[in-house]
This record gives C-alpha cells, structure tokens and sequence, in this order.
C-alpha cells in the first residue's frame, strides 16, 4: 500500500481499506498473502552448512531446556476494536527504560504514530515479563498499533516506550530506509518494538487458528545464541551478542518427516508442530532461552491456553520435542549492524576453549 494512501486511510479510518470479513472458521492471517510471513517452506529449501553447529547451541543452552513456548509471559497480547468507538489516546513515550542492571537505552515512537493516537480498550492489559508489549488491530480501518514496554500511569493515562503503526495487508516487513539507525544504535528508538525490527504481531500463535486446527504462516521466536551484529531478512536490525550465532531473520524450520506420535502432544500442539514444519519459526529477538512466542489470553478474554498448550511451568508439550529435529534454513544475503553487546547478555554465552565457525 502507498504510505501516503495507508495514512490517509489512518486518518479517516474508513471500513474502505479493508473490504475483507473475518470468518472465524478460518481466521484472517495478518498481512498480504504474498507476504513473506505467509509462505509455506518449499520441500526443497536448502538447509545451511552452519545448521549442525548453530542447532548444537540449542541443544547446550544454559537453561537446559530445548525449544518451548511462551505462553503466560512474553507473550503478544492482541486487542481488536473498532476504532470508530473506541475513544483514541496519546500514549507517552518513555525516555528512560530501565530493563537490567538500570541500563539506559534510546527508545521512541514513530511520528505517525504520536499524532494519530491510540484507540485503547478499557481491558487492556499489557503482557506480564519485562517486555510488556501490547498490540491493537482494526480489521475494519486496516490498521495495527504496537508498542514495547508500555505502562499504565497513575492518572490512568498510558506510556510506551516504543510506537508503531502500520497496514494489516502490507507486507509485514519494514523498510529499512524508513530508519536512521546506527551501528551500536537499538532500533527501538525509532518505532518498531521487536530488536529484529519487526511487526510485535508477526509470527504470533493465536488462540483461535490453533482451535480451528491450522496455522499458516511463519511462527517469530527468540534465542540465546543470537548473532553479533548479523542479520538477514527479514529483520532490519539485531541486538544478537554471540559472535558465530544464528541471525535473526533466520527460519527454523522442525524437520518435516519426524515422527510426532513419540511426544505425547496436545491436539492443540500437534497444530503447532505442523506449523514449525510447514512454515518454520524466523528468530526476531534474544532471549534467556529457545521460545517462540504465543498471544497473551488474560481472564478478561473469556480465552485460556489451559488444556490447549503447555508453556515452560508445565511438563510435557512442545518443549519435549528435542533440539536436534530442528534446523536453520539456508541463510544468504546477511547484512552488518545492530546493538552494541551488552554485558547481561554475555553471561554464560560462550563455551570455554571454543571458537565459533566462519
């Protein structure tokens, strides 16, 4: 969509951007259909001569877990109104975030996004976990807000520290040149509230297609062994600090011919398993452990994971399926640039007496 056209239609937020009806038989995927988001792994993607080493640090992590889910904490909650009756915000923006050991980062809003405001639900609930995204969407209007590490003031007001808005049907991948990012620079002051630079909404499992028994699109995940300064797309940017990780913007795709019936597995986490195979899992961010991230249901959303996925607190489900099933997707085209490291990711990063390949 013409941004000038996707502002206009911000603006005026008529039904006309998106004539498109959910149906909640098949639920509406986000973005366009030919959106990289949306395309199924072909079966004869090549897998990348780097695949064993960089699975081989999955499987080492720390944590001593293998590839979960994030289902009660850094999660994405995902809100949809109808803006024309939800009354719009300014939401704040927060100079100062403090994450760990106080470190103090750049952090903003996309112009747009402070000038048109917010349409906030009365319910909203920010995800709990340090990150506390939030996302709203208008399938009428065609729009979605996101927003990294937001919080409700005393005066009821909102403050975020990151804003974004973009189209529903656009690509789900933004344009590097709309940032002026620079090396050891965050890309959160500029906008986008995922370190890949990437729509938060993108990749997230949703309650309602895993009950309707498929998911098609791409899964997003987060990982500890990230690649310093290395990306590929679609990621515009990383706060990775392993030197020799993966890089995020890279597809991690579960290997299609693994036998499931060994895992035990909820109907609702066979559908995911068939998604990591299918569609694969892109890496859009660091975190403490492998996960890949699912929406937050809160009590007030009348949903709940409960007998449907299993998250890191229960045994069982797709955390049991083991790290060597996994494999990176050829990666190509990889770009320089990203955060600075940062030393409480360094910690535990490396194994002593070893050298990361070329």
């Amino acid at each position: 969509m013409n941004r000038t056209l996707f502002l206009g239609c911000v603006l005026m937020l008529t039904a006309s951007c998106n004539s498109s009806q959910e149906k909640k038989e098949q639920p509406l995927r986000f973005f366009s259909d030919d959106s990289f988001w949306n395309q199924a792994i072909s079966e004869d993607a090549e897998i990348d001569p780097r695949s064993d080493y960089w699975i081989s640090l999955l499987d080492r992590d720390p944590s001593g877990e293998n590839i979960g889910l994030n289902i009660n904490s850094y999660t994405i909650p995902i809100y949809e109104v109808n803006s024309k009756e939800v009354p719009f915000q300014k939401v704040a923006s927060s100079q100062l975030f403090t994450y760990v050991e106080e470190i103090e980062l750049g952090i903003g809003h996309e112009p747009e996004f402070d000038s048109i405001g917010v349409p906030i639900p009365e319910d909203m609930a920010v995800s709990p976990g340090e990150d506390m995204h939030v996302a709203i969407i208008d399938r009428e209007a065609n729009i979605a807000w996101d927003m990294f590490w937001v919080k409700r003031l005393e005066d009821q007001s909102w403050m975020s520290a990151t804003g974004m808005i973009y189209p529903l049907d656009g690509p789900g991948v933004f344009d590097p040149q709309q940032f002026d990012v620079q090396l050891d620079e965050s890309i959160h002051i500029y906008g986008p509230g995922v370190a890949a630079g990437m729509p938060i909404i993108a990749g997230v499992i949703r309650y309602d297609e895993v009950l309707s028994g498929e998911i098609r699109h791409k899964l997003a995940g987060a990982l500890r062994f990230v690649a310093f300064q290395e990306y590929v797309f679609p990621a515009i940017w990383t706060d990775g600090n392993f030197d020799g990780g993966i890089p995020e913007g890279a597809v991690i795709q579960l290997n299609p011919e693994l036998d499931l019936t060994q895992f035990n597995l909820r109907e609702g986490e066979l559908v995911v398993a068939k998604a990591l195979m299918d569609y694969g899992f892109v890496v859009v961010d660091f975190s403490a452990g492998s996960t890949i991230r699912a929406e937050y249901l809160n009590e007030k959303s009348g949903k709940s994971w409960e007998g449907v996925l299993r998250g890191w607190n229960t045994p069982g489900g797709i955390k049991t399926i083991p790290a060597k099933h996994y494999r990176v997707l050829k990666v190509e085209n990889i770009q320089k640039g990203g955060d600075k490291k940062k030393d409480f990711f360094i910690d535990k990063l490396y194994f002593e007496g070893e050298e990361p390949p070329n």
